[in-house]
């Protein structure tokens, strides 16, 4: 504050004409504010529910720890051996990672793909493995089987107070329907477990089953069902399943849609078709806070996705629809949104071969989007370029720890589909993207998606106890 009378004791400021106040007492008062103010964040946070004080004293120091990049190296194993006459007819270019990794004779199918020894069984685990996640490695539900809920989403019961995790069952053989097919498992259904703490899953069953004789059926099984997703619509208290519908030979690029009372089912399937006129492959859902769902899906040959909101009932899309990503061939689409901005992370076209997973951002969730680059980080440069080696399904928001979600994706195993494995991380939205932006004048509006790799990790202490 300038003073226009130089001679004035500068240890003094004029509060209002009149008077003066010392600059002792004025500071006093503004550290009486902040005082006052922290008191009552901390009986606001303390009376939050879930616990919420206590998370955020600790999560702090446990999300640093989860952010530290963990770099992960994997040994190529030694050429095998050809004969001479073999290699100078025509030689070997070396072998890359990614092809080990889709050869079911690799030396290093165990890597990618370890046995049961090592699965991650919560109710024969240690004090030592009790709540943590091991990318990759299989995944036991409370009985002791493999849980079968692949290409699948999460949905927090507000009713219940449960999770469930929705999925593809896939637990038959693996085959090709012609020679040119890809590898495909006969539809059985859709499966579900319920947990309260994100770790440990009880099955609930196939709550919407494939259809074993009825030929013309959507569901029957020599058909394709992916991707399922379910929301509730407080509404009409219905629990709504969409899901991606086709042919063996992916001809029909349908969406089906199903519903139950339960959040356990059995789900009533009730009809299939292209939404807004056009193919629909790989899809999702997402609802937002003020209770809008969208249906978003891959479309024209998985060149580009089409975004639109569902009706109030949540069983049909309406007329409204953008084009987003248009030519640059995304699909398995996992929307989230953190303080107004919209975020998707979505991976290349390339069938069962692991590729480069993309975020992208916006301020409106029907656009325009932008992409703000590879949000893995870790492992190694492979690692990085194939998605720790799955493909993105869902992102779940985690509201307790303030900008962190896990990120969901499935390692799919093509020589045996039902063995595809699991890989959740932490996904932290923070910091500033990695390049300028088109729609922004180069100023980024918001901030970075980072995926994590670990070999194993966990939610902050106590987080599973309050939940």
């Amino acid at each position: 504050m300038r003073l226009k009378n130089k001679s004035r004791n500068l240890t003094t400021i004029r509060c209002y004409p009149g008077r003066r106040c010392s600059f002792s007492v004025l500071l006093w008062s503004i550290v009486g504010c902040l005082v006052l103010l922290n008191l009552y964040c901390f009986i606001f946070e303390k009376d939050a529910p879930h616990g919420g004080a206590h998370l955020r004293i600790n999560q702090h120091q446990h999300f640093r720890e989860l952010e530290e990049v963990e770099e992960d190296n994997i040994q190529m194993p030694p050429p095998r051996k050809r004969s001479a006459r073999a290699v100078k007819r025509k030689p070997k270019r070396p072998t890359t990672l990614i092809e080990e990794f889709l050869d079911e004779a690799s030396q290093l199918r165990h890597v990618f793909f370890p046995g049961l020894r090592t699965a991650i069984d919560p109710c024969r685990s240690s004090g030592n493995d009790t709540y943590y996640y091991y990318p990759g490695r299989m995944w036991l539900d409370t009985e002791g089987n493999p849980i079968q809920a692949h290409g699948g989403g999460i949905l927090h019961d507000q009713r219940t107070k449960m999770y469930y995790w929705y999925g593809e069952y896939k637990d038959g053989p693996t085959y090709h329907a012609h020679k040119k097919g890809a590898a495909r498992v006969d539809v059985i259904g859709v499966g579900c477990y319920s947990s309260k703490d994100l770790w440990t899953w009880k099955n609930e069953g196939i709550v919407l089953a494939a259809e074993e004789h009825n030929e013309t059926h959507d569901l029957y099984k020599l058909n394709v069902l992916e991707r399922p997703k379910v929301i509730y619509n407080e509404k009409t208290g219905k629990y709504v399943m969409w899901m991606h519908i086709d042919d063996t030979n992916y001809t029909k690029a349908l969406t089906g849609v199903a519903i139950s009372d339960l959040p356990t089912g059995p789900f009533n399937y009730l009809y299939s078709k292209r939404p807004h006129g056009y193919e629909s492959r790989d899809m999702t859902l997402f609802k937002d806070d003020d209770g809008v769902a969208y249906l978003v899906y891959s479309s024209e040959d998985n060149s580009e996705l089409h975004i639109g909101p569902l009706n109030e009932e949540y069983m049909d899309v309406t007329q409204s629809m953008r084009r987003i990503l248009v030519g640059q061939h995304r699909e398995a689409p996992a929307l989230f949104k953190h303080e107004g901005t919209y975020y998707m992370i979505t991976s290349g076209c390339t069938g069962w071969a692991p590729n480069e997973a993309l975020a992208h951002a916006a301020e409106s969730i029907m656009g325009p989007w932008e992409t703000i680059g590879n949000p893995c980080i870790g492992g190694n440069k492979v690692f990085r370029e194939t998605t720790f080696f799955a493909q993105s399904t869902f992102v779940l928001p985690l509201p307790e720890l303030h900008g962190s979600f896990i990120f969901m994706a499935d390692r799919w195993n093509p020589a045996d589909l039902k063995d595809s494995r699991y890989v959740w991380l932490p996904l932290r939205v923070s910091g500033p993207v990695d390049h300028p932006l088109e729609y922004n004048f180069g100023f980024p509006l918001w901030s970075r998606v980072s995926v994590y790799w670990h070999k194993r990790w966990r939610l902050p202490y106590r987080w599973q106890e309050i939940n």
